[in-house]
């Protein structure tokens, strides 16, 4: 067994049959944090040999996603590398040679038998209530026989010869050691009669050319785990480590999630899916964060992490194979977290598109000294566009409604907004350093709690009844700006009146 404290080489091989989802996103992330944790190097592989399942589009969506995630890789697609290709589709000829070198080894054999007949095989053992299995019909045909059928054109697959005695005992990192009888094991196809093979084959042989030591990957892949070492063992080949990792609940922790579970969380916010996890503002450091944490941890306190802090920290050992439930609360509270860790001219950079998205004419500077303001109460990044986008207009339209004082009149309110006035029009500037103990003088003076004043002026100067810190928000709108506003608020109060 490869020593796992030498360089590794881990592998991720998607099928571009789908949307790239967290599971996916996980898996290549564990592959990718044993690569640069142990110096090694990590390979993307494309297994398109399923053409009938092939989505236009995925493998951009994939290749995409894993690099909003950080996860580049050393060899495979737009990087190349000593294994080329990296597609299954362009290593047709390669399998072929490794299955036939099976067939002159006795662990496979060519077979003719139609869809029709298999078809029929197994409606009758369905009705018998037997395993569907190949009833081996093609399996003790003469070799020469067989190699004659094919040189003269009979349509055939290729099939594994499995043992049909005995056990074969297949040892997964997380879980031990598996016993499994081969008599319950079918005579898997390894090669389609259009001559493409089947993961089965083609990924145990481009692990071996590629020098594979540890395959990490989902827990789908434990019922044909005693086929791909049967396939190994043939070879002679040694054996990488295996482990499948844990499968992904839903969010109430009852089974697997649904399109219609997947739906449900669209319409909730959220979403399964890498692109539009991206497209929802969260950010890849939050996101690595928490699906790291659904199938591993590294002690019973620590959440926090960085991706140098899972370089750093990442064990097989702590792997858990137990399935863990998708909690999208996590995924809010880790957002938050990361995005407080950016620093300001990042940060302001992320949100920078949502306010130009938007239709508003964002300045930088402007854009910068209001990031500190909003930075504490982001979940995530289109959070900045309601909570601060006044920044950036040029007029607000208050609803006349809210401009009203907590337990006070129109009146009332219009006097106070008024008086507010003519405090700040006095000040230079306008801050929080310059207006706050003014504006509590006012407020205490007209009988009023701090509170019932500062309302009304938030919803005059930002149009909001939620908004950043006030005076910190009109030094960034500036003197002018603010008191046009409060006119505008207090004249709209006195008509109410």
């Amino acid at each position: 067994m490869p020593d796992s404290t030498q360089p590794v080489r881990v592998r991720m091989a998607p099928s571009p049959t789908g949307r790239t989802h967290i599971g996916s996103g996980r898996t290549a992330l564990y592959n990718y944090l044993l690569a640069r944790q142990t110096g090694g190097q990590f390979i993307l592989r494309i297994e398109d040999t399923d053409r009938k399942r092939y989505v236009p589009g995925a493998e951009e969506e994939l290749i995409h996603s894993l690099h909003w995630l950080g996860l580049d890789w050393d060899e495979g697609p737009g990087v190349g590398g000593p294994n080329a290709p990296y597609y299954q589709s362009q290593r047709r000829e390669i399998y072929l040679e490794y299955a036939r070198q099976l067939i002159e080894k006795g662990a496979a054999y060519y077979c003719f038998c139609s869809p029709e007949r298999l078809e029929k095989l197994r409606q009758q053992q369905h009705k018998l209530k037997q395993p569907l299995l190949y009833d081996g019909a093609c399996r003790y045909l003469d070799p020469d026989q067989a190699a004659r059928r094919v040189a003269a054109g009979e349509r055939h697959v290729i099939r594994f010869k499995m043992p049909r005695e005995g056990h074969i005992t297949v040892r997964d990192h997380l879980r031990g050691e598996i016993t499994i009888e081969n008599r319950v094991l079918d005579d898997y196809i390894l090669v389609k009669s259009d001559g493409l093979a089947l993961y089965h084959l083609a990924a145990m042989v481009d692990d071996h050319l590629m020098g594979i030591t540890h395959v990490l990957r989902g827990s789908e892949w434990l019922s044909t785990f005693p086929l791909h070492a049967h396939i190994i063992r043939a070879f002679g080949w040694q054996e990488p480590v295996w482990v499948h990792l844990s499968v992904f609940l839903k969010p109430s922790g009852k089974g697997k999630m649904s399109k219609r579970d997947t739906a449900q969380a669209m319409q909730d916010g959220y979403s399964i899916f890498i692109k539009d996890l991206e497209a929802l503002g969260y950010i890849p450091e939050a996101v690595v964060n928490w699906i790291a944490l659904m199938g591993w941890s590294y002690d019973d306190h620590t959440e926090f992490f960085t991706m140098a802090d899972l370089i750093e920290k990442f064990n097989l050992d702590k792997l858990n194979p137990a399935p863990a439930a998708i909690n999208f609360t996590k995924l809010d509270h880790f957002n938050g977290m990361h995005i407080r860790n950016l620093n300001l001219e990042d940060l302001a950079g992320r949100i920078k598109p949502y306010f130009i998205a938007a239709g508003y004419t964002v300045d930088d500077d402007r854009l910068l000294a209001i990031t500190p303001l909003i930075r504490e109460r982001l979940v995530t990044l289109d959070d900045a566009l309601p909570f601060a986008g006044f920044f950036f207009q040029e007029e607000i339209h208050p609803k006349p409604e809210e401009l009203i004082g907590k337990d006070m009149t129109p009146a009332e309110s219009a006097r106070a907004a008024r008086a507010a006035y003519d405090v700040l029009q006095g000040l230079d500037v306008i801050n929080a350093t310059t207006a706050d103990a003014p504006l509590r003088m006012l407020a205490e003076k007209l009988g009023l709690k701090a509170g019932q004043l500062f309302g009304i002026l938030r919803v005059a100067v930002t149009g909001q009844t939620v908004s950043p810190p006030l005076l910190e928000s009109m030094a960034v709108i500036g003197k002018t700006k603010v008191l046009e506003r409060i006119q505008r608020a207090s004249t709209i109060l006195e008509q109410m009146s």
